[in-house]
């Protein structure tokens, strides 16, 4: 445990992120998911488009990097071609 004020906070702070981060990214992954597996079905829009909306979502809030938003993206348009 740090002694320096300054540190003690910025653990508070890392902490508070961190669960609010890992919130964001379980909503995207299983979006994600929902996307894949319900490629070729009725619901496929709507899925995809709830996922991609998710990723960029995750991206401005800084809990992805642009690029690697644009790829993931860029995957799961990939996955549920090749599953439709």
């Amino acid at each position: 445990m740090a002694n320096i004020k300054s540190q003690i906070k910025r653990n508070k702070t890392n902490e508070k992120r961190r669960i609010r981060n890992k919130s964001v990214r379980s909503k995207m992954l299983t979006l994600e998911k929902l996307a894949v597996e319900s490629a070729g079905t009725d619901t496929a829009d709507a899925s995809m488009r709830d996922a991609i909306s998710a990723i960029d979502k995750a991206a401005q809030r800084n809990v992805l990097h642009n690029n690697a938003a644009a790829r993931r993206k860029s995957r799961l348009i990939k996955k549920a071609a090749a599953a439709s």
